[in-house]
């Protein structure tokens, strides 16, 4: 059993002044393998003091000494790639690959671009006869989900650390052990005491953050739910907020699309809607394709899916890992049910646990064809393995289906001619595009539109989140 009996506050593992604990599951096993402090208002309150007494003098260091900090940090957590993709595997059931290559390596790579970038960047400027000075917000409180736990902190704390804030750090719940780990790797590092305090507990920690009056800024990544609580309750005390939220990507084929190009651009379409068991706020579970392709597509997509193993993470071979949760796997085995109510045609998969797997929260890698975006599994967001077959007849409807949703955070578009897919993909209305299966950049701005949210993070425009505008006139 892996205890954490302490929260990181002010640079020290100090014992909650609660005594109630979170259990950690394994999804594969279903046994708990972990428990975390459940934190109290009290605790957060220690935090964000904490964070609040080390802000002057964290704000104030110059560039050249942040950039050296976050460079040991980064070191540090180098240090521990191997721990992290166990423990994260652990936590939430995500293969070894995937817990090596992403939960572990993405983080790294986005810190280290804020160990590149730091340098470089210019807090002041002159405008006519005003000096326009950039300062830190403040104190943050980040709230963080299970699905790429470290990675979205890192999303977070990187750039927070980089402008000169402080940072209460609240994990999920399901998965905070790696938050844990980036806790140790800061003592190892020497950040100083209350630049990152880290507290686990529910969802009351995090509505103690959000209503804390000494918090000046909230950055949330979660369900279009919670964020709209954040924002009622922040709201309050005018923070600033940051929130990203839920998605229902499309991923369009464009008629010009055939052949040999065809297959390679289903098999994409198909891993971006699966990877890490499709729970990725960005999975493209919508693929949009014309009409006289529907059945072609749906046919390759079946094919595809044969090579798409599912079982123990620990297993090299395994493709997808087991759901995070017992609620999360039956609300994917809920809407499956919903797709063939309401008329759907599934092709592949079902609501049935998979062969040989009745432990652990797995579900069936699942397809559906004849999907029209009146369907509830069109709709909402299923955070599963299921795909969306949808058709179209011309390119405004394929515009059309790909718009419809409440949505807006990402997106694919295929064509022969890259100039035509650019020239769509302007035209949807999201934060993000991949065009002919254009390389992730983490250095890009990531974000949502609609009730996907507002914010961005990464590269530049996610420094500038964490930084206020002052203007001098002299």
């Amino acid at each position: 059993m892996r205890t954490r009996d302490a929260l990181y506050i002010d640079g020290r593992w100090t014992p909650s002044s609660g005594d109630r604990t979170v259990k950690i599951v394994n999804p594969a096993t279903e046994a708990v393998f972990a428990t975390v402090p459940e934190a109290t208002a009290e605790d957060v309150d220690r935090a964000v003091r904490a964070a609040r007494g080390a802000f002057p003098q964290w704000s104030t260091t110059t560039v050249d000494t942040r950039t050296e900090l976050l460079t040991r940090l980064r070191d540090a957590l180098a240090g521990r790639q191997e721990e992290i993709a166990t423990t994260v595997s652990a936590e939430m059931g995500a293969p070894m690959t995937v817990a090596r290559q992403v939960q572990a390596g993405l983080p790294l790579a986005v810190l280290g671009s804020y160990v590149g970038l730091l340098p470089s960047q210019p807090f002041e400027e002159t405008i006519g006869n005003s000096l326009v000075i950039r300062e830190p917000v403040g104190v943050v409180g980040a709230i963080t989900p299970w699905n790429y736990p470290l990675h979205q902190i890192m999303c977070k704390v990187a750039p927070a650390l980089a402008a000169g804030c402080t940072v209460v750090l609240k994990p999920s719940e399901l998965a905070p052990l790696s938050a844990f780990l980036l806790a140790d790797a800061a003592a190892d590092a020497g950040l100083p005491a209350g630049v990152l305090n880290v507290v686990s507990g529910t969802g009351s920690a995090g509505e103690a953050i959000t209503a804390h009056p000494d918090v000046d800024m909230i950055s949330f990544t979660g369900s279009v739910r919670t964020g709209r609580r954040i924002g009622e309750v922040a709201a309050a005390t005018v923070k600033r907020v940051t929130l990203e939220l839920g998605g229902k990507s499309a991923n369009v084929i464009l008629s010009d699309v055939d052949g040999d190009q065809l297959r390679r651009v289903v098999e994409s379409g198909l891993y971006y809607a699966f990877f890490n068991s499709g729970q990725t706020c960005t999975a493209w579970t919508r693929m949009v394709v014309p009409a006289a392709l529907h059945e072609e597509v749906l046919s390759l997509a079946a094919s595809a899916c044969e090579s798409y193993s599912t079982g123990d993470p620990r297993d090299e071979a395994t493709r997808l890992g087991p759901l995070v949760s017992g609620p999360q796997r039956e609300r994917v085995r809920r809407y499956i049910r919903t797709g063939i109510e309401e008329g759907a045609r599934m092709v592949v998969g079902g609501k049935e646990p998979p062969d040989g797997l009745a432990r652990g929260f797995y579900v069936r890698p699942t397809i559906f064809g004849d999907v029209t975006s009146s369907m509830t599994v069109a709709q909402e967001e299923i955070f599963g393995p299921v795909l969306c077959v949808l058709s179209y007849a011309d390119e405004e409807e394929a515009l059309s289906i790909a718009n419809d949703t409440i949505y807006g955070l990402s997106g694919g578009v295929w064509s022969a001619d890259t100039e035509h897919a650019v020239a769509f993909a302007r035209r949807m209305r999201t934060g993000q595009v991949t065009v002919n299966g254009g390389k992730y950049n983490v250095q890009a701005p990531f974000g949502g539109v609609k009730q996907s949210g507002h914010g961005r993070e990464l590269g530049l425009y996610g420094l500038a989140e964490y930084l206020d505008t002052k203007s001098l006139q002299l």
